[in-house]
């Protein structure tokens, strides 16, 4: 069997399995002190925070596996998905 045909060929070794992902729309906020990340579409408070945007990204995915983990798929939003977000301003008489 030439080297290609090896590499492509899957093991069946259970600790090659792949873990199920899912996407998340993620609101990122810029802030003086850092920034701050949540998830669209999920059940409870997930928020992520670091002094940067890749920092912070990586913060809410953890959170978001954390979350997951803890409480379990039910904490999923599949009834209602959130299939866009926007960021709009609107000025509010105070």
């Amino acid at each position: 069997m030439d080297r290609a045909k090896r590499m492509n060929k899957k093991k069946s070794n259970p600790q090659n399995k792949r873990t199920p992902t899912g996407a998340f729309k993620i609101v990122v906020e810029k802030h003086a002190d850092g920034y701050v990340a949540y998830p669209l579409g999920l059940k409870g408070v997930v928020v992520g925070q670091g002094d940067s945007y890749e920092q912070a990204m990586a913060d809410v995915k953890s959170a978001i596996r954390f979350h997951i983990e803890t409480f379990g798929k039910e904490v999923l939003d599949i009834e209602s998905p959130v299939l866009e977000a926007f960021i709009a301003e609107a000025e509010v008489a105070m």
